[in-house]
């Protein structure tokens, strides 16, 4: 099993100058969740030669298609034409763990365009600072995920969000 390296995947894509917004689980946990999270999700920009620096990452990566009975995932084209090929989401493991890419994330089909401009820029890694989205939207898309771990967070998602609201 592969170590989880969140900053490590952060790197990468910085390095490689990937335009994206952070989201789900470890979007919330930049917010000052305290859930748990075993994945990186994160809403590219769907523009060409971003989704060419996207697939540049991902090979740096490792990245392979997740699937439920190969642990070590399944190699695919890792390149551009691929990656605007997929409609709403990807699940890939990478020599840094789980990253899903989500491009139209539960309530943002727009996906990235729609995120961007209420996301929060955060300094997680010293390469580069990073898109976070913002609580509002995180809260927004697990509630129209309907998931049950979704749904399960939501209750400390509104509290976090009542305690930041408070301090303002």
């Amino acid at each position: 099993m592969t170590e989880f390296d969140p900053l490590g995947v952060l790197r990468t894509l910085h390095a490689n100058d990937v335009e994206f917004v952070l989201v789900g689980g470890l979007a919330a946990v930049a917010h000052g969740s305290p859930l748990a999270t075993a994945d990186i999700d994160i809403t590219p920009n769907r523009r060409a030669g971003n989704l060419a620096k996207l697939a540049t990452a991902l090979r740096a990566l490792n990245a392979r298609l997740r699937v439920t009975d190969d642990p070590e995932g399944v190699p695919f084209p890792i390149d551009a034409a691929f990656l605007a090929a997929q409609p709403l989401m990807l699940n890939l493991v990478t020599d840094a763990g789980d990253v899903d890419l989500t491009f139209a994330p539960s309530g943002f089909p727009g996906g990235y365009d729609q995120l961007l401009p209420n996301a929060g820029i955060v300094h997680l890694v010293e390469e580069a600072s990073t898109a976070v989205a913002a609580l509002d939207d995180i809260i927004e898309s697990k509630q129209a995920a309907g998931r049950d771990k979704d749904l399960a967070a939501l209750p400390y998602l509104r509290e976090l969000r009542r305690q930041l609201e408070s301090r303002d």
